[in-house]
């Protein structure tokens, strides 16, 4: 059965900030970012709301009907500052989120120097999956039916994976690391990917390529 896939606003905001928090409660950057388990359960799901205002403001959020899964996407036009914000963007997260936390701005100030902005794009900034339902291809089916439209519009789509299992995951869906990592200080990678449109049509033209 495939999955059913809608369009998130506002009024699913505690559904998704609560989801988010959850699903990258135990991520690698989000543990550089927030280290220490308690301290990362009182200050991680504001940064994932503040992510998710940027989705709503600078692009959308995908959702799947049951509320097991999410991707955040920010259309970014040609020669757009893709960071979050602008270029004071990660300074203003910080303040907002944890003024003494450097990280929140360090992260957000390297991801933005690492980001293409030659082309339009789709940026896939987040994509999560309560724990539980995790392995199903949920991930997959909401990132497939974003990546078909690329492909049937001639969109580019960019990322930053997160560990090497996202990567193969990403490189399975058609995106390609542009060759240099972004190494966050006493920490993991990030592997930016980037992927170019698919001739659509030419292999059934639906999103089951994508599983």
């Amino acid at each position: 059965m495939g999955v059913i896939i809608r369009r998130a606003g506002e009024s699913d905001r505690a559904d998704v900030v609560r989801l988010l928090d959850v699903a990258f409660q135990n991520d690698p950057v989000s543990s550089w970012v927030f280290p220490g388990e308690e301290y990362r359960r009182r200050r991680h799901g504001a940064l994932m709301e503040a992510f998710y205002d940027l989705a709503l403001s600078q692009g959308y959020v995908d959702v799947a009907e049951d509320g097991s899964a999410v991707a955040l996407w920010w259309s970014v036009p040609a020669g757009a500052d893709a960071g979050e914000g602008g270029e004071e963007g990660p300074a203003q997260l910080r303040a907002a989120i944890d003024p003494d936390n450097a990280r929140i701005e360090e992260i957000g100030r390297l991801t933005d120097e690492a980001h293409p902005t030659d082309r339009p794009h789709q940026y896939l900034h987040m994509v999560g999956v309560s724990p539980e339902r995790q392995g199903e291809g949920l991930g997959s089916a909401l990132i497939g039916a974003v990546l078909e439209r690329c492909d049937r519009e001639g969109l580019h789509a960019y990322l930053e994976a997160s560990s090497s299992r996202s990567r193969a995951l990403y490189t399975r869906l058609g995106f390609h690391f542009t060759g240099k990592a972004i190494d966050l200080p006493d920490g993991p990678h990030l592997w930016p990917m980037w992927r170019e449109p698919r001739p659509y049509g030419t292999d059934g033209g639906d999103t089951d390529r994508f599983a």
